[in-house]
């Protein structure tokens, strides 16, 4: 075979060999049942713990990084964005909170 053949053989082999289709519910198994997030609540869950790790930097008139934690919508809207997972996995922003940094998502 010559060079360019060979070539092109690779090329249609990786091809066909990327683009390969993975049912994420078969391939991760426990991901798919074990959250159970019917008896998480804002105001039972969610705003206790934001008031012990984070509001008493991300509250008041001037919070810090210009990001309130006090009320459903602004969590709501930074849940949504992504800035909040992003600050508890230290992606792109700083690692909150600061002060517990084995709280962190690996």
């Amino acid at each position: 075979m010559n060079r360019y053949t060979l070539f092109f053989v690779i090329i249609i082999v990786i091809f066909f060999a990327s683009c390969y289709y993975d049912n994420e519910e078969a391939l991760y198994p426990a991901l798919s049942s074990s959250c159970d997030t019917t008896n998480v609540t804002y105001s039972g869950i969610i705003s206790p713990l934001l008031s012990n790790n984070c509001t008493s930097c991300h509250s008041g008139g001037a919070p810090s990084g210009s990001i309130s934690l006090t009320t459903f919508a602004s969590v709501q809207t930074i849940a949504a964005n992504g800035t909040l997972m992003n600050a508890l996995k230290g992606t792109g922003v700083p690692a909150m909170p600061l002060q517990d940094h084995y709280l962190h998502a690996k």
